[in-house]
């Protein structure tokens, strides 16, 4: 068994092409580390949100502050790196709500509130014993995906 805290855990730099805003990480399963998914605190401030993305393996969110949103996104047209999108869904999320993304589900999440911080905790699924890989977009997040993020 291995005990910590929340606050304790690793701050994990974070990649600013991935999000939009000021996003602090700290990664949870670099305390505990499980063999079955990988644990992040992810804390949203105002208004900043994920870039367009998805995962190999399935995701929950446990929303613990705030006001955020989760958007659902499905490939209309076009080739791997350049496409075309369509919003198939809205998901408002408040404190204590959870939700599961499946895999390789196209979304974006994070703040809809500019003078404040929305949380969550994010669990990513392992895929067939396989470490989950999050593939990143540059969108306009209405119609178009110009590039694949490295």
């Amino acid at each position: 068994m291995k005990k910590s805290n929340i606050s304790s855990a690793p701050i994990k730099k974070v990649k600013n092409d991935y999000f939009t805003g000021l996003v602090s990480l700290r990664e949870i399963s670099g305390i505990t580390k499980p063999i079955e998914n990988d644990v992040y605190y992810v804390i949203f401030k105002k208004s900043a949100r994920t870039r367009l993305h998805f995962h190999t393996g399935g995701q929950m969110l446990i929303v613990t502050k705030g006001k955020g949103s989760l958007v659902y996104y499905k490939k209309t047209s076009g080739g791997i790196s350049k496409f075309k999108i369509s919003k198939t869904k809205t998901v408002n999320l408040t404190s204590g709500d959870v939700v599961y993304i499946p895999a390789k589900k196209l979304h974006t999440h994070g703040s809809i509130r500019k003078n404040s911080v929305f949380s969550h905790l994010a669990v990513n699924f392992y895929s067939k014993n396989r470490k989950p890989v999050t593939i990143w977009y540059e969108s306009d997040l209405r119609s178009n995906v110009t590039s694949k993020i490295p």
